[in-house]
């Protein structure tokens, strides 16, 4: 979804699996928001997690479009998307 390359996917938690049993995410959020995800390629899965913190991803870039649109991740996925995806 994000790099446009055909591989293997993995699921990632818009809302970052770590931060629902917080409080306020419990309080704001439902059980089925704080479910939802996308997914994406694991080069890309790691590249969010290693740009931002899990409260950050949590309570900023909690929907694909923020994801998408957010400058520093937009040109990691650029990134991504002229590497060579290796079979398995």
């Amino acid at each position: 979804m994000l790099c446009n390359r055909v591989l293997h996917l993995t699921f990632h938690h818009l809302i970052p699996k770590k931060m629902h049993r917080r409080t306020f995410f419990k309080k704001h959020y439902k059980k089925s928001e704080l479910a939802q995800g996308i997914d994406i390629c694991r080069q890309c899965h790691d590249g969010i997690h290693k740009t931002y913190t899990e409260m950050e991803l949590a309570k900023h870039l909690n929907t694909f479009e923020a994801i998408k649109d957010d400058e520093k991740l937009s040109s990691y996925f650029a990134w991504v998307a002229k590497q060579k995806v290796s079979r398995y």
